[in-house]
This record gives C-alpha cells, structure tokens and sequence, in this order.
C-alpha cells in the first residue's frame, strides 16, 4: 500500500514592506518584481523578502550587532528579523541599520563601498554580520514591526514560513531592485497596487492581495503601530476544488 503523500515542510522566512508617506496624502510600499525564470511566484510584484539562513541566525546571536527585538516568534535567535534586514539590502538596496546612534544614510562616498558589500552578499561572499561589522553597524532589528505572519498551504511543493515586518523607509537611502532575482522595483499605494492587479497590469498573489487590503484600511504611517499591535495572527490558507479547479481560501472562508 502506498505511504500518504506528507506535506513539503515550510521553510522559515522574512519579508519587509519599506514603506514611506506619499505627496497626495496615506502612504506607498516598496515592491519588487520576481523575475520571470523564478522558481516562487515568478513575474509577480512581492515584498523584499526570502528564506531564512544559518548565517542570519549568527546574526542575531551575536548579541552586539543587533538593537533587541520584543519578545515573541521573532524575537531573536530565529533569525527571522536578520533574515529581513538581509533580504531588504539584497533586493531592495535598502539596509536597515544606525551608525553611532543615527539611521544608516549613504553619503556620495559611501554609495560605491555599500554597493559592493550588497553585490558581495548576493554572490554569498560574505554575510550580513560581516558586512555589519566592517561597516560599524548595528542592525536595526527592533525597529522592524512585526505585522502579518503567513504559511503556505500544505499542497504546494515549495512551502514557506513567513514573518512580515514593516519598517520606514531610511532617509538618505534610495531603493533599487538586485536585477538579480527580480526584474523589476516600484514605488506603489496599497490601494492603487489593488487597482492596478484588477487591471490586469500588476501581478500579484494571493497573501500579497490580502496583504494590501489590510494597509489600505490603515490612513498613514503613524496609525501603522496602532493598528498592528501584538503578535500577528497566523493565516495558514488551503486549498479547495470548485468546478474542477484548485481554489486558494482563507482559513474561516467559506
């Protein structure tokens, strides 16, 4: 008799929404486009993000490089906030870090040294603690507030974990897309990054759908921390067969 097919174990993993107040009033996010050749969500608009490594663990149990955290699943030790902070600065070019007390901003004669050290850590030449340490860096894990935790449905073959933080976006910083493993990096409302999916011209998927719908309902940054207070819910979606085809629903859909 044949063994019942078990699940694909998700692997642990951190994204971060960068987010920044927008001139016409609420606020836009920062997205990248995966690129078409992509194992996961390919050619999709996402949030920076990625698996979890060793290396981000070292991180942050090396107790000088990092600010603290809250307690929690992401408190540190699991990685998942230095998973974050890595992910942004590969994807994004952004890295959430202070320097002697101050938000990390790149000078014009910074702007050659850090590109290098996010080219570096891309080809896995170096790692995010040593980047942090030649620098003179203190990440900025507490900063990063926890606002949304997601894991894949069990039937799909590659499963993910996934904390969400979000964090402001540093001034003195510019964010680019790595080119690497997405082509593509916006700028975007919440709500029009909605509109745009409905029209066709902006892919999304469905945990980042339901991710955009919950920041529209929030007016600006300040009323972030209001609205995402204490530990996130966990949003475990499954699948479902109507008319023949696989349906994705949120755990109390009907």
């Amino acid at each position: 008799m044949s063994q019942p097919h078990q699940p694909a174990a998700p692997r642990p993993a951190a994204a971060v929404v960068l987010a920044r107040p927008h001139p016409a009033g609420s606020f836009e996010v920062y997205m990248v486009r995966r690129h078409i050749k992509s194992e996961f969500v390919p050619d999709a608009f996402v949030f920076p993000g990625g698996s979890v490594s060793a290396d981000d663990i070292a991180a942050e149990t090396a107790a000088a490089l990092c600010d603290g955290a809250p307690d929690g699943p992401t408190a540190l030790g699991a990685g998942f906030r230095a998973a974050a902070i890595r992910e942004c600065f590969e994807e994004a070019g952004v890295l959430l870090a202070t320097r002697n007390g101050h938000p990390l901003a790149q000078a014009d004669d910074d702007r050659a040294r850090v590109a290098a050290e996010r080219a570096a850590l891309n080809r896995r030449e170096t790692t995010l603690a040593e980047v942090a340490a030649r620098e003179g860096l203190t990440l900025a894990t507490r900063e990063l507030l926890h606002w949304a935790h997601w894991i894949t449905p069990p039937p799909f073959p590659k499963r993910f974990d996934t904390h969400f933080f979000l964090a402001p976006m540093p001034d003195g910083q510019q964010a680019a897309h790595d080119q690497l493993e997405t082509s593509a990096g916006a700028w975007i409302r919440p709500a029009d990054a909605l509109a745009r999916f409905k029209a066709g011209d902006f892919p999304i998927v469905f945990a980042t759908i339901h991710q955009l719908h919950l920041l529209v309902e929030v007016p600006d940054l300040a009323a972030v921390a209001e609205r995402f207070t204490g530990i996130p819910p966990t949003i475990q979606p499954r699948i479902v067969q109507r008319d023949g085809r696989d349906v994705i629903l949120l755990p109390d859909e009907p």
